[in-house]
């Protein structure tokens, strides 16, 4: 009897390690394929670099200076990294979906492959929203600051990186309401668990804020306001989607009794 038990625990267990050991390689297999998305995505950016600087810089009123030959590949790198990034987000989050599909009811499938896109298309809101709205008014807030006492010219690299610091977080952080929204028609979180965190998230969201704005209040407050906003929209579409989630929860169950 002991020998019996011993042996269906050894097996129990050799199932437990075959399946962790299937669950690393499906994960190694979806992180290839993005990271091989995005470095096809970066080579193809890299090729339009020079089109795609000229048309973020046609509205400039003086030609941006370089400091180095290392500066300009740089600036290229940048541009093209931003381009691939925006452009593999849909692949991973397919990948990602493809890799908690086995885990998923059949009536989730459906939900959470919706957030495929949203994903894409609320990365790339984040990025025009700080490219046309916050970084104009940052930018002249502070060209202002200085008047006629100070001759303005800009480095390539500089600029750009003011550009990534006033578009990125943006981006990034614009992806919270669908996140919220996808983890909640999963059960891993609720609007609830949302709002104990919310001083944390708070905190966090500050914090970013102030780490990739200019030392001036203003620019603090015109990136702070709007990810504040952001994690507030994310609260009440996850509550949405968990008001939502519940009801179809307690049909299901009523049709089961009633079966």
């Amino acid at each position: 009897m002991f020998v019996s038990n011993s042996r269906e625990g050894m097996i129990i267990l050799a199932d437990k390690e075959l399946n962790l050991i299937e669950h690393l390689d499906e994960l190694r297999k979806r992180l290839i394929i993005t990271a091989v998305s995005f470095v096809v995505f970066f080579i193809l950016a890299f090729i339009y670099v020079e089109d795609i600087y000229k048309w973020l810089v046609r509205d400039l009123e003086v030609k941006l200076m370089v400091l180095g030959p290392s500066d300009i590949i740089w600036v290229y790198f940048m541009l093209a990294s931003v381009i691939a990034i925006a452009a593999t987000i849909p692949v991973f989050a397919l990948q990602l979906w493809l890799f908690v599909k086995p885990a998923l009811m059949p009536n989730e499938i459906k939900v959470t492959l919706s957030y495929i896109p949203a994903l894409f298309f609320l990365f790339i809101a984040g990025l025009s929203f700080g490219y046309f709205i916050i970084f104009p008014t940052v930018l002249n807030f502070l060209v202002d600051l200085g008047g006629d006492l100070f001759v303005t010219n800009f480095t390539a690299d500089k600029y750009f990186r003011f550009v990534m610091n006033m578009t990125i977080p943006f981006a990034i952080l614009f992806e919270l309401p669908a996140i919220a929204m996808f983890l909640t028609s999963i059960g891993i979180i609720n609007p609830y668990v949302l709002q104990k965190l919310r001083k944390y998230a708070y905190f966090v969201l500050i914090l970013i804020a102030i780490t990739v704005t200019p030392p001036d209040f203003m620019s603090d407050f015109l990136v702070t306001v709007p990810l504040l906003l952001l994690y507030e929209i994310s609260i009440t579409l996850s509550k949405v989607v968990f008001r939502r989630k519940q009801k179809k929860d307690l049909l299901e169950a009523e049709q089961q009794e009633g079966i």
